[in-house]
């Protein structure tokens, strides 16, 4: 298993060809009133857990802000399918 930090550079280095579906998209699907499906809702929820875990485990201020928009970026450019992995599972 990866470790945090690892996933986090994965996510962020990882070179995307062509447009994706991120989590926010996902999001803003869902706040339009479309149903989600089962891997979707799975893949927004271990994204908002691992999103709580990275930021509660920051203990400066500075580098919460850092990692607080690494995750912003990661959610507007990163599959969504990423999220179905079991890196997200803990």
């Amino acid at each position: 298993m990866e470790n945090k930090t690892d996933i986090l550079s994965r996510l962020i280095n990882k070179n995307n060809t062509g447009l994706v579906t991120s989590i926010n998209d996902i999001r803003d699907k869902e706040l339009c009133g479309i149903k989600l499906n089962h891997e979707e809702k799975a893949a927004l929820a271990n994204f908002d857990r691992y999103r709580i875990n990275i930021l509660n485990a920051q203990q400066k201020e500075e580098d919460f802000h850092y990692k607080y928009r690494q995750l912003q970026v990661i959610a507007n450019l990163s599959d969504w399918r990423e999220f179905l992995k079991e890196d997200f599972f803990r």
